[in-house]
């Protein structure tokens, strides 16, 4: 039994990456962590953990339609332990739009479900231009021209604040109100 499952929606793996971070730093506090895909998640896994944080990339402004779904279809489970959520998107990389109160993506999806987590977090995400297919890549660097963001089509840009992610992970381990909650 995982003290804690990270189940992740991610588009182009950041997401991901996120989620195998945070369950890094749980594990070297003493914390059980397991990280599957949304997709895989059943109902016997939020079961079997104490503790269950869902994490999803924002693309073209929303999260994937699996996300809203599967909370839905599990929020009594979900709610029957600490819970958590995060939204990584590119528009976080602005202050002021890097905290749940201000990031105007996390706030609409979060009108669109009846759950409401005990904690909410936002993470900035990353840009591969090379790796995205030619569509995705003219529409990115179009927005992020509109947005004053990177357009060179051969950068990578990660605008993750890996602090703030470790200081995330710390939380869910046991070191903050989430965790006094197990």
């Amino acid at each position: 039994m995982p003290d804690l499952l990270l189940a992740y929606s991610t588009t182009d793996g950041h997401t991901r990456h996120i989620c195998e971070r945070i369950a890094e730093v749980a594990r070297a506090q003493g914390c059980a962590a397991r990280v599957m895909p949304l997709a895989q998640c059943r109902a016997e896994d939020v079961a079997a953990a104490a503790r269950f944080v869902i994490g999803a990339s924002i693309r073209y402004g929303k999260h994937q339609p699996e996300v809203a779904q599967f909370v839905n279809a599990h929020q009594a489970l979900i709610d029957a332990r600490p819970n958590a959520f995060f939204s990584v998107n590119v528009v976080a990389r602005k202050p002021g739009k890097d905290r749940p109160d201000g990031n105007p993506y996390l706030q609409k999806w979060l009108r669109t479900v009846r759950w409401k987590p005990q904690r909410l977090e936002v993470f900035a995400g990353r840009i591969d231009f090379p790796a995205l297919r030619w569509g995705d890549r003219t529409m990115i660097r179009f927005i992020m021209w509109m947005t004053r963001g990177p357009t060179d089509p051969t950068a990578v840009v990660e605008f993750t604040d890996w602090r703030r992610v470790e200081a995330f992970a710390r939380e869910l381990a046991g070191r903050g109100a989430l965790a006094r909650a197990a």
